[in-house]
């Protein structure tokens, strides 16, 4: 099959079969299209749609997303996953303010200098938005090329990243790159799926060599999956007489980097040593919470503690104090955000 036959194909079934009501379509401009296409970054499109309806509800332009306290960016963001892309979403609206006249860049190698914006969303503000002719290589559009060429190497390797740069470009279509751009992303995401897919339906099957094979599932090549290891914290929730709770503002980099969460060590004696908060005593435990990130499991067991004072500041405001129900206004990772919830809702105070 030429490129030219792949695109026309694919095209002619993105007209009868494609997506084309997704909230960020109906109003395709780039900044919606920035939006979505970090949004939608290893999370699915029916998780994305609702936090993508209140980003927009709330920062319906670059100057309102660049003009907003991190901290609030992080709060609609919470529960989303992957924070760092939250805060690079903000730190790139603040650029394009004070660069861009408050505008998505026009051009490929501008976007590249943006925090949060790879190759890839790259390719596809300047495609979906500007109709110019760039390629992406997401998720979806990976899974579509390593079973039409069946390729026999995990796509997280250089050289099959490499290889599969080289074919998106080799087959862009002259004309309706938007289009095409989108049907690819749909035919991985309705069609070519991880699991199940309907290869039957898929206007590629003819020239597919995955389908060919007999096992489509097979490809792309899975990596070699090890172990996921496992970790327990304990999380220090000190409640004081005026219902505050003490919050930590996490380091930047790393986990829940930037987001708000509650003091944490291995051990119950290390609360003693968080801050000098007086007459603190231990109150009560309650059920520990799992939480799965990509690369490890965590245990966590919060520990109730009652304190006195609520006038202890650390430097540059890596901790505070702050009302319960007030806290779910703040950025926070989603097993803080449920424990914060629960005390908010139990009768039993301290």
């Amino acid at each position: 099959m030429t490129h030219n036959t792949f695109s026309e194909r694919l095209l002619a079934w993105y007209d009868q079969y494609g997506r084309k009501d997704l909230p960020w379509q109906k109003n395709a401009t780039a900044y919606h299209t920035w939006l979505s296409e970090v949004m939608l970054q290893q999370t699915q499109v029916s998780t994305v749609i609702p936090y993508y309806q209140r980003f927009i509800e709330r920062f319906p332009d670059i100057n309102a997303l660049a003009n907003a306290n991190v901290d609030e960016v992080l709060s609609l963001w919470s529960g989303l996953g992957y924070y760092a892309r939250g805060r690079n979403l903000h730190k790139a609206a603040v650029q394009m303010q004070q660069l861009h006249n408050a505008k998505v860049p026009q051009d490929f190698e501008a976007l590249l200098d943006l925090p949060g914006i790879g190759r890839s969303t790259a390719g596809a503000i300047m495609a979906l938005a500007y109709h110019q002719p760039f390629p992406i290589l997401d998720g979806n559009v990976k899974r579509v090329l390593a079973r039409y060429d069946a390729i026999t190497i995990w796509p997280g390797e250089k050289k099959a990243e490499t290889a599969m740069w080289q074919r998106a470009e080799q087959l862009l279509p002259t004309s309706r790159i938007a289009n095409y751009i989108q049907a690819q992303m749909d035919l991985g995401a309705t069609l070519c799926t991880r699991s199940r897919p309907d290869c039957k339906r898929c206007p590629l099957q003819t020239d597919c060599q995955a389908y060919a094979s007999g096992e489509p599932t097979l490809f792309p090549v899975r990596k070699v999956k090890k172990q996921t290891p496992s970790r327990q914290t304990n999380w220090f929730v000190f409640i004081n007489k005026d219902r505050q709770i003490l919050l930590e503002q996490r380091p930047e980099n790393g986990i829940w980097g930037g987001l708000w969460s509650f003091p944490e060590g291995e051990t119950a004696e290390a609360a003693d040593h968080i801050l000098p908060i007086k007459n603190m005593s231990f109150e009560s435990t309650i059920p520990v919470i799992k939480h799965v990130f990509s690369h490890f499991k965590l245990s966590i067991q919060p520990l109730i503690f009652s304190a006195d004072a609520n006038n202890v500041v650390a430097e540059n405001n890596q901790y505070i104090w702050v009302k319960i129900d007030q806290a779910l206004t703040l950025g926070l990772p989603a097993p803080v955000k449920q424990l914060i919830e629960f005390l908010s809702s139990t009768e039993r105070m301290l």
